[in-house]
């Protein structure tokens, strides 16, 4: 560790290495809701950073004639990124997918300019010990958590020589990488099954050769029949838990917004709340967790593991002859989330939907020997997300283990092998 320089930020804008950190446009400039258009310019938030990454599926858009008139905030591939308000210690890079994207005053981007590795600095901002010392800084535990620019200039970094960072961060970016590779043949295999859900039982693309019949959901094949999802679904089943019992715990931060796996479950001691169990399905109730499409099927507990959430879920759980994969995909349907939200009620600011009002769906119900041709191609899709998930999340363990050891100089670049 001897090579290894210690430098505010400020000292390495001085030295050029560093541009000027910049967050997102306060006040007038500041995009609103209202100017959210649905293809643009990307104006990312804090909540849009999740797991390292930039989630670009569930972020508002501002028009390019509304981002030209902008002047701060303007981040571009390569730029690491910080939150530094509320959400905190929170960090990506940006990725290729856009020139530019627009941040908000939550958001710091940093630019390296010259003797610094953009992923180290990225992996920097992980280690415990810089989280822990932002997170001081900022305030955190207080609802008002902030950290600003002038006050970011006096963070700390510590830079070894840049080949040296240079192989640290590409051991842990291999690490990344398959997590990525993982994230994108989930989701690949989830569009996939969506797809199939929607052309069968939404758009009945493989029985149009056969006979219709009229129904109150229009035209169905023959043979089907409309329900509701109370006739073939448990919604928040009655599953009482022992106070004080440990349990997994799924936060609702932490339910994708894509995908059915979820970023990260805890072990916490049961206080309350909604139990699931595996093949049930959790569908955020509140917004705006539910216009943002969180969902999440649960097939990764251990048999005798038990699990709870808060309130803020309902929990789905099938009855005999419905195929639980099938609720999954029916709740990432389009047509369900905007029955859903419709039925929202309560203030503007904290609006739910009730568990009665998602029984009340109405549903169009195949044989149940169609039920029975498609449930296992749904299972393997499933399982395979499954999988691909605990390797990921073994990868970031493993990543997470190496990060303060490569970092601390307990274990030399050169020595690991990936």
């Amino acid at each position: 560790m001897e090579e290894w320089k210690e430098y505010t930020v400020q000292d390495l804008i001085d030295k050029g290495m560093l541009a000027e950190p910049m967050d997102g446009n306060h006040g007038e400039k500041h995009p609103k809701t209202a100017d959210y258009v649905p293809k643009g310019i990307p104006f990312i938030m804090a909540n849009n950073l999740i797991g390292g990454t930039v989630d670009y599926s569930n972020c508002a858009f501002i028009s390019k004639e509304q981002a030209s008139t902008l002047v701060k905030g303007l981040a571009r591939p390569g730029d690491v990124l910080l939150t530094h308000k509320a959400t905190i210690g929170r960090t990506a890079i940006v990725p290729n997918d856009y020139d530019l994207i627009i941040l908000t005053p939550q958001v710091t981007y940093y630019r390296v300019i010259h003797g610094i590795n953009n992923r180290y600095l990225k992996y920097y901002f992980d280690t415990a010990q810089f989280q822990g010392l932002f997170k001081n800084w900022a305030g955190s535990g207080s609802t008002r958590a902030y950290l600003g620019i002038t006050a970011q200039h006096k963070l700390p970094i510590v830079l070894p020589d840049i080949e040296t960072q240079r192989r640290l961060a590409s051991i842990l970016s291999s690490l990344d990488d398959k997590i990525e590779v993982n994230r994108r043949i989930n989701e690949n295999l989830e569009q996939q099954a969506q797809a199939l859900f929607k052309s069968w039982f939404v758009d009945f693309e493989p029985f149009r050769d056969g006979e219709f019949v009229e129904s109150e959901l229009g035209m169905i094949p023959k043979g089907w029949k409309v329900g509701t999802l109370s006739e073939y679904v448990s919604i928040n089943p009655q599953r009482p838990l022992k106070k004080g019992e440990l349990s997994t715990y799924l936060d609702m931060k932490n339910m994708p917004t894509s995908g059915p796996f979820p970023l990260y479950c805890e072990k916490k001691e049961y206080s309350g709340g909604m139990r699931f169990q595996n093949q049930d399905t959790l569908m955020a109730r509140i917004t705006p967790c539910l216009e943002n499409g969180k969902v999440s099927y649960v097939n990764y507990l251990k048999d005798d593991e038990k699990a709870f959430g808060s309130t803020e879920y309902i929990v789905m759980t099938t009855k005999d002859g419905f195929v639980p994969e099938l609720l999954y995909f029916l709740c990432r349907d389009e047509s369900f989330k905007g029955y859903a939200t419709k039925n929202m009620n309560g203030s503007s600011g904290r609006q739910r939907v009730s568990g009665e009002t998602i029984g009340n769906y109405k549903i169009v119900i195949p044989p149940k020997s169609l039920l029975n041709s498609i449930a296992p191609y749904l299972k393997r899709v499933m399982d395979t997300i499954k999988n691909n998930g605990f390797e990921s999340r073994r990868l970031a363990e493993l990543r997470d283990a190496l990060l303060p050891k490569l970092m601390s100089g307990e274990l030399k670049v050169n020595d690991v092998s990936l």
